[in-house]
């Protein structure tokens, strides 16, 4: 029991399902700082809420960004870490668009209540970040096969 724990909490790994199980927690984290933020930054801070939001995501984005580097994924395919962190970015704001989208159809087509859309929204947008980070970022190499069929580092 003790190895499986330390497998899935304290190694590093290129399994996809700890990974996927990492990032979950990762990203729930993520969310408790943004949402956090947007609280304190509109209600104590009296910032404007959109304003709020913005800082809020990104303070939020980074927590994601660092504790996955550290924690969730092992391989790192881009050595420059300022490009790393904005192809990172860029792979939350499209999942952020993605999220919006879905909320226009759901809410906005088809008439469903606007927080039963964030619900059926939320894990295509988790699968799309995980997805697309996990492929563009850090994807362990693939392996090369010789004449034989047979795998070679």
């Amino acid at each position: 029991m003790k190895q499986v724990v330390s497998a899935v909490l304290k190694k590093k790994t290129d399994s996809m399902s700890i990974q996927f199980f990492r990032y979950g927690l990762v990203g729930g984290i993520a969310y408790l700082v943004d949402f956090g933020l947007l609280f304190v930054f509109t209600e104590y801070a009296g910032i404007s809420y959109l304003f709020s939001a913005a800082l809020s995501f990104l303070a939020g984005l980074t927590v994601n960004y660092l504790l996955s580097i550290l924690w969730v994924f092992k391989t790192r395919s881009v050595e420059n870490r300022m490009a790393e962190f904005s192809v990172f970015t860029f792979i939350g704001l499209a999942g952020l668009g993605l999220n919006e989208l879905l909320l226009w159809i759901f809410t906005g087509l088809m008439g469903w209540y606007y927080l039963l859309s964030k619900l059926a929204a939320t894990p295509l947008v988790f699968l799309w970040n995980f997805f697309a980070r996990r492929i563009v970022l850090f994807s362990p190499p693939r392996r090369s096969r010789n004449s034989e069929g047979e795998s070679v580092e």
